[in-house]
């Protein structure tokens, strides 16, 4: 009965800090709800008492927190439930959504889903332009740094294709860890939701309702809405991720898709300041550099300025400021290091 004694651990640990972020939203509507939601997983956990007593098991005498769950204990009051939310999430602390403020949920007025997330295709254009940024920036401002220590061209260019391959293979690897810790957490939680729905589907629904009462619904409505999502278990499960642990199914991607896409993105970043030196040779390949470097960091910038909404001219300036100052910063170290050493 290792599983019942996991269970009711898990239930005992979650119900602990939900009093702790019940006492951190002290006067909010909040308040109440995680109060509520502390006493459901009290009840979960007399559940599994209960299977534990039908085995001849005796449960554990008292619960103890373990240190990571003292650790998030004591962070709580400290900084916040906010940034604390992925954290907790992982930890079977529900109603995590409530946090989302980039793209608030509205009041649910029906059983449709109530998620206002990025769709993956903007997402996924967004991570584009700016892999690309960083691959653009980074190796010309390298390129730019052995060029001002006075280095022979084919020393410039080996460095840049070595800054190419470095930093591609490192974004690479940095998304594909990335990615796949997002969905192992997302696989691991669902599971856990889908062994709950299976064996305590009114206790699931109890602590959805107790979500929806937070966004405005009422009481009744909102129980009903819960009852009838429960009803289609794919649906449910779907539900839950997103109203209890504020996941976004839709969001996670494949963790090679995401390393391809960043090595593609931030490679063909740091091919253009790349080029000249491939095609023309001396003062032209960096003055070919230069030129390249500055019409893609405007056109990155103005690029940018459609997730952000400013206007294109200001954010193709502001880009080739940025870029402009870290090349002339790396141009004028290596220089000094250049006359230093030579």
């Amino acid at each position: 009965m290792a599983h019942a004694r996991e269970g009711w651990a898990e239930e005992k640990r979650s119900a602990w800090l939900y009093r702790i972020v019940s006492d951190a939203e002290s006067g909010t509507p909040r308040q109440v709800l995680f109060l509520e939601l502390a006493q459901s997983a009290e009840k979960q956990a007399g559940l599994w008492e209960a299977e534990m007593a039908k085995a001849g098991l005796s449960p554990p005498a008292a619960f103890r927190p373990d240190p990571r769950t003292r650790l998030v204990g004591w962070l709580i009051p400290r900084l916040g439930v906010r940034p604390l939310k992925g954290m907790l999430a992982a930890m079977k602390v529900r109603g995590m959504s409530l946090y989302h403020t980039a793209t608030p949920h509205g009041m649910p007025t029906s059983l449709e889903r109530i998620d206002g997330h990025q769709t993956a295709g903007s997402g996924n254009l967004r991570a584009a332009v700016f892999g690309i940024n960083d691959g653009l920036v980074s190796n010309a401002s390298l390129i730019l740094g052995v060029a001002g220590a006075a280095s022979a061209p084919s020393v410039i260019l080996l460095s840049g294709i070595a800054g190419l391959l470095a930093g591609a293979f490192s974004m690479a690897a940095g998304e594909y860890v990335s990615v796949r810790s997002q969905r192992e957490f997302y696989e691991y939680q669902i599971a856990l939701e889908r062994e709950e729905l299976d064996q305590y589907p009114q206790e699931e629904a109890a602590e959805l309702a107790l979500i929806y009462q937070a966004k405005g619904v009422g009481r009744v409505e909102a129980r009903r809405m819960a009852d009838a999502l429960l009803r289609d278990p794919d649906r449910a499960l779907d539900t839950l991720a997103r109203e209890e642990l504020g996941l976004n199914p839709d969001e996670l991607g494949s963790p090679w898709g995401a390393a391809i896409s960043s090595f593609l993105a931030f490679s063909l970043g740091a091919f253009i300041p790349l080029l000249p030196y491939l095609l023309l040779s001396g003062g032209a390949a960096l003055g070919g550099t230069l030129i390249a470097t500055g019409i893609s960091l405007f056109s990155v910038g103005a690029t940018i300025s459609l997730f952000t909404g400013k206007q294109a001219l200001i954010g193709g300036l502001r880009m080739l400021g940025i870029g402009g100052a870290a090349g002339a910063a790396t141009w004028l170290i290596g220089r000094s290091l250049g006359v230093a050493l030579g």
